[in-house]
């Protein structure tokens, strides 16, 4: 257990009952810090009924970031809900000094908000601009907006802090039909890298994870978009396909297992304690052995 008692993290991207960042934000909670949510909407996926992929939850009254800061009362912590677009620049600014105005400060910063897979997951040579920017727009453009917006806030305060960035195994090798996503979370990586050296002189460590396969609600519509059915992510997986597929991802695994958000809340409660002081700039995969480099 680390203690991060005292300290106020924000968490974007945690609307999803499965997601990674609800998952994050509550493991954070349980180590002691108060938390602001944000998602760009208040609950950015329909309910869907266990999948039998590994995922808790299920919950039929699940209702997105509110469910979230429940969730982080009843464990005894304060937690906010900032709606934000973080493609946005005016936006972003204003989740963060609402963030600051509501708890004093922010120490931790979990930049987890992701585009939705779609149009994107296709040949590069049926690849719209348009599709490809929504990509960027959100995954690197808004990493950028919000780290700058909160490396800000801590480098004025002073006091050190903490600030984790959301890459994957594809932002370190590319995969067909993944290239402006791949591109995205290759960025992230170089951009955490940047960002770590200008920041350490102030005592601020950045680190960036890098998911495998994390049974998630994304991983629904990854599945539906590349699939040669129409069919939508909602449908994928309460049609059983679903978990059909995590069924025999599970088997690829070396750890035997496909992920879920719990697993990368582990490492990120890591990086956002003391424990970490010493590492910034790095991209850690947590991908049960799927990705090694």
């Amino acid at each position: 257990m680390y203690s991060l008692n005292g300290k106020v993290a924000l968490v974007t991207g945690a609307g999803g009952e499965y997601g990674i960042g609800r998952a994050i934000a509550t493991r954070l909670a349980k180590e002691g810090a108060d938390v602001v949510v944000s998602d760009v909407v208040s609950n950015p996926y329909p309910p869907f009924p266990p999948a039998g992929g590994g995922n808790k939850g299920g919950t039929s009254g699940w209702e997105g970031t509110p469910s979230v800061v429940r969730e982080i009362e009843a464990l005894g912590q304060q937690a906010a809900v900032i709606l934000a677009d973080v493609s946005d620049a005016d936006q972003v600014d204003t989740l963060i000094n609402e963030g600051v105005e509501r708890f004093g400060h922010i120490d931790i910063f979990v930049c987890n908000a992701g585009s939705r897979p779609g149009p994107d997951r296709v040949p590069v040579i049926e690849l719209e601009e348009d599709a490809w920017d929504d990509v960027h727009n959100i995954n690197l453009k808004g990493t950028f907006l919000c780290c700058r917006a909160v490396a800000r806030h801590m480098t004025n305060r002073g006091g050190g802090g903490k600030i984790i960035t959301m890459s994957s195994v594809v932002g370190r090798q590319g995969s067909a039909r993944h290239a402006a996503y791949a591109a995205s979370k290759f960025g992230v990586i170089g951009f955490t890298q940047a960002l770590a050296q200008e920041l350490a002189p102030h005592h601020i460590n950045v680190n960036a994870i890098c998911p495998g396969i994390i049974d998630t609600e994304r991983v629904s519509y990854i599945a539906a978009a590349m699939s040669s059915e129409t069919i939508s992510g909602e449908e994928w997986r309460t049609s059983g396909r679903h978990a059909e597929a995590m069924k025999q991802r599970n088997s690829e695994v070396p750890i035997g297992r496909v992920g879920v958000g719990e697993d990368v809340a582990n490492t990120a409660a890591f990086l956002a304690s003391s424990e970490s002081d010493y590492l910034t700039g790095l991209a850690i995969n947590v991908a049960g052995g799927l990705a090694m480099g």
